[in-house]
């Protein structure tokens, strides 16, 4: 085919020429061949997808979901030295103080003390006049029957006083926090006057060491074995559990993200100036919070604020969770709704909450009573795939224990005060997320996912009783008592 008139030909004269030898007609095609397979493959480089500029470090599915126990188990099984108790006519009265986890410790801790001064335990009060206004009582939250019974080799348990005794003149005892077993030796004197001691407060009235194995023990077998939930809602609880299972592996979130934590705790960042002053007129209008003028900015760089939503999410997806990560929030009413948590969702979309995955039905007998509903979230937060506290308070080290107990389940504790200067560096631009960022969250916290180690002392420094307040709780972490190398009793 001729080249339209006035167009330069295809080929110069003499390229056509050296085209007609067979050897240069093959060394084109070859050229021509070569020029093809480098143009597929630049076309597939193209379609590769790079990792974006803020995806974090890939982490392997076994580490971010697997613990490790290192072949240490539950250990609760009393020494040969332990004996069933006699009868006792010393009887013990009980009003649990604070909410759900604080009552649940503190209950336990009154079954170790009772078994100190040999005394008969009548089934504890529950606190009725604190924030949350419970009206439950014993059995309504806890297996009545079955705590009874599963102590019976313990302490002598009873569901209320001799009809002899209820009118008796009673003595009432404040126990001294953290006190250990020379100081319920001398407490066994209050009985010789009278036969029943009442006891007004629950909370931290037991040293975290120096106790004997046998009595570290039996608080084991207590808070864990003996104390367990009543039936509507352990049910209940178990089927959240599956439906959450039905999804795939999960998340425990414990996010302390209410408006009294941040009212308590003086945290304000990330807040609007009119929500901080909400907060602030809380706290100074609650008569039993003792720290009224707080300095937001030093509490949140000493690591004592609960993380915002928003930092959670940064948090988690630097640990290398993936946007499909299924989230359970075990949580009260989050402060700001909406305003607040969209932010972790835009992390995570896939955020469920209780309310999410029970019908109104099944919820209807636990709405007004705080601490059953907060029983169904402590349920999910063991039985969670990995459970993760916002804040360390009382829930967070009762589960993180609990989880330690059953096998070491993978519990993630944020480093609060190291993340906040990391959070702060990407507030400044002087970091991005991305591959730098996940390095250092997970090298931060590569000991800080719930691995057998023994029970934190107190801090350096810290003198006389106030060292006892430093020292880590027992029942966050019950490593060595109650937890031990498999066949080491």
């Amino acid at each position: 085919m001729a080249n339209p008139r006035g167009a330069p030909p295809l080929l110069h004269p003499r390229h056509r020429r050296l085209l007609r030898s067979p050897i240069s007609r093959c060394a084109f095609l070859l050229l021509a061949f070569a020029a093809i397979l480098l143009l597929s493959a630049l076309r597939q480089v193209a379609r590769v997808d790079f990792p974006r500029p803020d995806a974090p470090r890939q982490v392997s599915s076994e580490q971010l979901w697997v613990s490790d126990g290192y072949g240490y188990n539950a250990c609760v099984v009393p020494t040969s030295r332990y004996k069933v108790p006699g009868k006792s006519d010393r009887y013990m009265t009980v009003r649990s103080n604070g909410g759900l986890n604080q009552m649940r410790t503190g209950i336990c801790d009154m079954v170790a003390v009772a078994r100190l001064v040999n005394a008969t335990l009548v089934i504890p009060q529950l606190d009725k006049r604190s924030f949350w206004q419970d009206t439950s009582t014993f059995k309504d939250i806890f297996d009545q029957p079955h705590f009874i019974k599963a102590l019976e080799g313990d302490v002598n348990i009873v569901d209320d006083l001799p009809e002899s005794l209820q009118s008796a003149p009673r003595a009432r005892k404040h126990f001294t926090s953290w006190s250990g077993a020379s100081y319920y030796e001398e407490v066994k004197e209050l009985w010789k006057n009278q036969k029943v001691v009442h006891i007004p407060k629950s909370d931290s009235r037991l040293a975290n060491n120096g106790l004997p194995t046998d009595i570290q023990r039996l608080r084991c077998r207590c808070l864990y074995q003996a104390l367990r939930f009543s039936n509507p809602i352990e049910d209940l609880g178990k089927k959240l559990v599956d439906r959450l299972r039905y999804r795939g592996k999960f998340i425990a979130l414990h996010l302390r993200y209410e408006k009294d934590m941040l009212a308590f705790t003086g945290c304000t960042y990330g807040l609007s100036d009119s929500e901080a002053n909400e907060l602030r007129i809380m706290r100074e209008r609650t008569s039993h919070w003792k720290l009224k003028d707080i300095n937001s900015t030093e509490q949140r760089s000493e690591g004592n604020c609960p993380l915002t939503p928003n930092e959670v999410g940064i948090f988690l997806r630097a640990m290398g969770y993936p946007e499909s990560t299924w989230i359970y929030l075990a949580a009260g009413e989050i402060y700001g709704g909406d305003k607040y948590i969209s932010k972790l969702r835009s992390y995570f979309p896939n955020l469920v909450s209780k309310e999410m995955l029970a019908t109104k039905e099944e919820l209807e007998k636990f709405n007004s009573h705080a601490s059953q509903v907060a029983a169904l979230d402590y349920i999910i937060s063991v039985e969670s795939d990995v459970f993760v506290p916002s804040h360390s308070g009382n829930m967070a080290k009762a589960v993180e224990g609990h989880r330690r107990f059953l096998g070491h389940r993978k519990t993630i504790t944020p480093d609060r005060r190291g993340l906040v200067e990391l959070f702060d560096l990407l507030e400044k631009e002087k970091l991005m997320e991305g591959p730098e960022l996940s390095s250092l969250v997970t090298d931060m916290h590569k000991y800080r996912q719930g691995s057998p180690r023994k029970r934190y002392g107190s801090l350096p420094g810290s003198k006389g009783r106030a060292r006892l307040r430093t020292e880590e709780a027992f029942y966050e972490n019950p490593f060595p008592e109650c937890i031990c190398l498999t066949g080491k009793h």
